[in-house]
């Protein structure tokens, strides 16, 4: 079931060159992104919609808020502690220090507060990325190898699957997840993308996953099993992640780009770089934070 562009908002409008992973905090009230390539985290506040900007002292491609505060950088030197007040990074591990060609991207927090997270090669010309589980304790294990563009990292409500997206091959894959293990099996594509790229994902309370499909102005409702549910259309065609937020969590939050669009394309998409925002019928569910 499509869903019409006109159904979706900007909510803020920050100018993102490569706006990514979209987090809602219960704790603040409040949903907060990055910019990869300034680098910037931000911060949006739905009620008053004041945004507040920091410039982290590395660049990023994921993050995920502490529960002891601050948040933790998956940055392009390693996993770290960012104090946005202080402006400090404390570097926690590398573990990607015995691939110099590679970078940390997307990653997400499970309901034991570990932070999964996938690497990939700078220059995307080889099949060098690895997907690593951090635990709050410090440790940190290879969880799968190899991959080659990790995205859309998400959890299934019932912690019965773990997703994520190659980017590269343009398909979205689905583990089988033990919570308690930690451990991840059984890997199987469940969707294949035509036409556009999928990028970063989450779920709903149903068990839904959406995905954001850059190049291709949409984001979509996939059933567990891959199954296309619906489409949402976006005024914008270089979405990049998405996630539910908002007092009921029935806002959903999408990150933008505005990364290489000509100034023809600019000028047809000005919210290219922007937050944006729609009411799609249903709720998602909290995001954990990590434990550390």
């Amino acid at each position: 079931m499509p869903t019409r562009e006109t159904d979706v908002a900007c909510g803020a409008h920050t100018q993102d060159v490569l706006g990514e992973v979209p987090i809602w905090s219960a704790r603040d009230q409040a949903l907060y992104w990055i910019d990869a390539f300034k680098p910037a985290l931000h911060r949006f506040d739905p009620v008053t919609g004041q945004v507040q900007s920091w410039t982290p002292p590395v660049k990023l491609g994921s993050f995920a808020l502490r529960a002891n505060g601050g948040f933790l950088l998956a940055s392009r030197g390693g996993l770290g502690d960012y104090d946005p007040v202080a402006g400090t990074f404390t570097l926690r591990h590398n573990p990607e220090a015995d691939r110099p060609n590679n970078l940390l991207n997307d990653g997400r927090c499970d309901r034991r507060g570990r932070f999964w997270v996938g690497s990939m090669d700078k220059m995307l010309q080889q099949e060098s990325g690895r997907i690593y589980r951090y635990a709050p304790d410090g440790s940190c294990a290879v969880m799968d190898d190899p991959v080659y563009l990790t995205n859309g990292i998400a959890f299934a409500p019932d912690d019965r699957w773990m997703y994520f997206a190659d980017s590269h091959h343009k398909t979205i894959y689905r583990y089988d997840f033990d919570l308690a293990a930690g451990t991840i099996a059984n890997r199987r594509p469940i969707a294949t993308i035509t036409g556009g790229v999928p990028d970063g994902s989450c779920v709903d309370a149903e068990g839904f996953l959406w995905n954001a499909q850059f190049d291709a102005g949409r984001v979509v409702r996939y059933a567990p099993d891959g199954r296309l549910d619906r489409t949402l259309e976006l005024p914008v065609t270089r979405p990049t992640s998405c996630t539910f937020g908002g007092k009921d969590l029935r806002t959903l939050y999408i990150t933008t780009a505005s990364f290489r669009l000509k100034d023809a394309e600019k000028a047809a998409q000005p919210h290219a770089g922007g937050l944006l925002a729609a009411d799609v019928g249903v709720a998602g569910v909290e995001e954990p934070m990590f434990g550390g």
